[in-house]
């Protein structure tokens, strides 16, 4: 059985209430929800969480939301590995055997049906055991550096890269969208950045994840222009 699992705690310090926050018309939870619903590929669409309000939302919106989390599970102290572990079990005990699951954060609602659609795609092609979901950085990280006690520039950029910042190589980050692995990792996630292990290249403009009040504002400019 394939599951995804959007995990929507109800405590955010830096955007409250950010999960269901109105994005473009919808809680920002409602995006991810209806991106895995209309990808098709889910035996299963799950939401963890804490809260009764989200609770609705998610099954306004066609999620199932088994329980609501434990009080150990909705603390900031509590791990994406521990929520997985948890919703995993429930499952398994209710539905049946769990293959592969994939992690769809909600402050990612830029990424759509098509990406979890293509990154899939990459998962059985590849025969992978992870897929994790990256975009290319927004700026060149050989222009980044520590900066000491007095703020002293000596050294800030190696004399090598300082050249056109479209001949220095490009790097790559995590942007926290898509999550696809075996059920093996469950558990153990820290497991899922080794052998079998691919990304799936997004484009920046779909990369959003929300933290705060200036993602939130880019990520409203970005859906009103689409």
């Amino acid at each position: 059985m394939k599951i995804a699992i959007i995990p929507a705690r109800g405590g955010s310090k830096r955007l409250p209430g950010k999960n269901i926050k109105v994005l473009s018309g919808k809680p920002m939870i409602a995006w991810s929800i209806e991106a895995a619903l209309n990808s098709t590929l889910f035996d299963l669409v799950l939401v963890s969480t804490d809260c009764q309000e989200i609770s609705d939302i998610a099954e306004h919106y066609g999620a199932i939301v088994p329980c609501l989390r434990p009080a150990i599970l909705a603390s900031d102290t509590a791990t994406t590995n521990d929520v997985i572990s948890h919703m995993v079990a429930i499952v398994e005990a209710q539905w049946g055997n769990v293959n592969t699951i994939t992690l769809l954060q909600p402050t990612s609602p830029l990424r759509t049906a098509s990406n979890i659609v293509e990154a899939h795609a990459l998962y059985e092609k590849m025969e992978a055991l992870s897929v994790i979901s990256v975009c290319k950085m927004e700026h060149p990280v050989q222009l980044c550096n520590k900066l000491p006690a007095d703020h002293s520039m000596s050294g800030f950029v190696q004399e090598k890269y300082n050249v056109r910042s479209q001949e220095l190589e490009s790097y790559y980050r995590i942007n926290g969208a898509i999550y696809i692995f075996d059920r093996t990792f469950v558990g153990s996630l820290t497991g899922i950045y080794g052998d079998k292990s691919y990304a799936y290249i997004m484009r920046q403009d779909d990369s959003i994840d929300i933290d705060s009040m200036l993602d939130f504002d880019i990520a409203e400019i970005i859906m009103t222009r689409r």
